[in-house]
């Protein structure tokens, strides 16, 4: 199993070029299934993730494959897909495999899933989506682990669907759904995560009929059909956020490629008030910090509130600033398994419930540390890239889910960062 040893305690300087966003890929390439003529993804990073939908979207009789001039160009042909499934032994390693629940049902009238599997952080029920395609008249049964879904006669209706709560992926899986429905679909209390409007200009260069997306309420007039098309994928906002946090944390200055700093807001606010310079175009963000910066408190919430995927590296931040500051996460309930891990670094950090209280040191200390979900795993890089000695970071096939090779990035700016066996 592989490791990353980090030799801590050096600034980062250079440039680093941001990769296309796993959470905008993944939903895209389920986006395929929708139509039998040809899709191409530009943009589309190396992740577990995506090899792993890859290697599902196959499985069902499509073709998927990576342009071996163009690594990041995925073409995607559905026209043969002879097995509306998704196995256990593919969706175990991966939730986002349920975005091709939506797409199945819509297009050949019939699903198999197998219930998702993923990052141990907390419940995150997938009954939103089974109420939502119920209302468009599916008839769905949960047995033996697996989502059996048929919809009626002629096809999914268009309905108007209130979700309990605010879901990515159940928006993704309904707007998807919906754009071959018959009739109109309202989406009340959607996502708006920009990964959403992502996929609904993809879909529309389909064909579909959107409105609203971006908002809380999205309108979506369903099609008979749906075409091909030729999209490009938005970077990663969590990726740039990480490096953001690294920077901060470690002092420096970089220069963040292909990187849009509307999408971040909130965390880039918070990095401001911490003592960090930032500037930024339309494409580029410029990151500089020197000294130790001023701790943060924050909330996680939905868009465009601070992200929870981006809470641990910025409690890494958090563990060498100045002063205390407290971390309130909101959406899911064991997002705090990294405490423990940056604790053996030398942080002081104190949880109640949920609220984690962060007093920064000046210094932290090498150690061997274990990952436990994708998130946590970079905020140990980060913590690892600012503590004296070695580092030691287990089990980052976490990593390898949401980062496309992290560690090279990193030692193009000046980290001493390698992978081990």
């Amino acid at each position: 199993m592989d490791k990353l040893l980090i030799r801590g305690g050096r600034p980062l300087s250079g440039e680093i070029t941001i990769s296309g966003a796993k959470n905008a890929a993944l939903p895209e390439l389920c986006a395929a299934l929708l139509t039998a003529e040809p899709v191409t993804l530009d943009n589309v990073p190396a992740l577990q993730d995506v090899a792993t939908m890859l290697k599902l979207l196959r499985n069902m009789g499509a073709k998927a494959e990576r342009d071996a001039d163009r690594p990041d160009r995925i073409r995607l042909d559905a026209g043969s897909v002879t097995s509306p499934e998704a196995p256990y032994d593919l969706v175990k390693t991966m939730r986002a495999s349920i975005l091709a629940l939506g797409p199945l049902l819509a297009r050949f009238g019939e699903a198999t899933v197998s219930l998702p599997g993923g990052c141990a952080i907390g419940s995150r029920p997938v009954d939103q989506h089974i109420k939502g395609l119920q209302a468009m008249g599916a008839d769905i049964r949960v047995e033996h682990g697996y989502i059996l879904a048929k919809a009626p006669t002629g096809g999914l209706r268009g309905a108007r669907i209130t979700t309990d709560m605010v879901t990515v992926t159940g928006t993704e899986n309904l707007m998807m759904a919906a754009a071959l429905a018959r009739g109109e679909t309202v989406l009340e209390n959607a996502a708006q995560e920009p990964e959403i409007p992502d996929l609904a200009e993809m879909l529309i260069a389909m064909g579909a009929k959107i409105e609203g997306h971006g908002t809380s309420k999205i309108r979506i007039q369903g099609v008979e059909r749906l075409g091909g098309v030729n999209h490009r994928t938005i970077p990663d906002r969590i990726e740039t956020g990480t490096f953001l946090c690294a920077v901060a944390a470690t002092g420096g200055e970089v220069l963040l490629r292909h990187a849009r700093a509307d999408h971040l807001d909130a965390v880039i606010d918070k990095l401001r008030e911490a003592g960090a310079r930032i500037e930024a175009g339309t494409d580029w963000i410029r990151v500089a910090a020197s000294g130790r910066l001023k701790a943060q408190s924050f909330r996680t919430s939905e868009y465009p509130a601070f992200p929870t995927d981006m809470q641990a590296q910025f409690m890494a931040l958090d563990c060498v600033a100045e002063g205390t500051a407290r971390i309130t996460e909101t959406i899911f309930e064991n997002r705090f398994m990294h405490v423990n891990e940056l604790v053996r670094l030398g942080a002081r950090i104190e949880v109640d419930g949920h609220t984690a209280v962060v007093q920064g040191v000046e210094k932290l200390s090498g150690a061997t540390v274990m990952a436990t979900d994708l998130r946590a795993s970079a905020s140990l890089v980060i913590a690892g890239l600012v503590a004296e000695g070695e580092t030691v970071v287990d089990r980052i096939y976490h990593l390898d889910r949401g980062y496309d090779h992290m560690e090279a990035k990193l030692r193009a700016v000046g980290a001493d960062i390698e992978r081990i066996k």
